[in-house]
């Protein structure tokens, strides 16, 4: 079974501080937590009363463990994943971009596309080759990070460093 402190290590050397990056549609972030993310999940750090950027400056890796590990890792029910590459893939495309990584996925396994992890998902996922499935994955990250890019060309800053986060990942059986 996989393990979410495994994949947490790797989205840590990946994510920096704070980053306020005037093309980035997740606006200000901390340790790759949004300000959005933050006022939905996370709390009023400064007690002066609201969620705010100062609330988010103040965060730890604590509480970034926290809102990925309820958030991100068990949206996917990583802990049910048997491959531990296959699982750090997919809920770090969740991490970066939302409900997409599971509604991709499932069209990768060919079941029913509703972008809910629930039995069927899991079960398809440990049932497939799992060294094909993990390069189709990638793959097909490499193909939404093209569109997002072709989509928005405002994009196209992040592009160099969205695809050396995709190729650093490696299948591991």
């Amino acid at each position: 079974m996989a393990k979410a402190e495994v994949l947490f290590k790797i989205i840590r050397k990946w994510e920096g501080g704070w980053s306020d990056h005037e093309a980035d549609r997740g606006g200000k972030t901390n340790m790759g937590i949004t300000l959005a993310t933050w006022r939905s999940c996370g709390y009023d750090k400064d007690g002066d009363g609201d969620i705010d950027a100062d609330d988010l400056r103040l965060i730890t890796t604590d509480d970034v463990f926290r809102v990925f590990k309820r958030h991100y890792w068990d949206r996917y029910r990583a802990d049910f994943i048997h491959n531990q590459s296959v699982a750090n893939l997919c809920v770090d495309w969740l991490w970066m971009s939302g409900a997409p990584a599971i509604r991709r996925v499932q069209q990768l396994l060919q079941i029913t596309v509703d972008g809910i992890v629930g039995p069927q998902t899991v079960a398809s996922i440990n049932l497939a080759n799992q060294r094909q499935l993990f390069e189709a994955i990638k793959a097909d990250r490499i193909r939404f990070v093209n569109e997002i890019c072709t989509r928005n060309p405002s994009q196209e800053v992040f592009r160099k460093g969205w695809m050396n986060r995709i190729n650093d990942f490696k299948f591991r059986a």
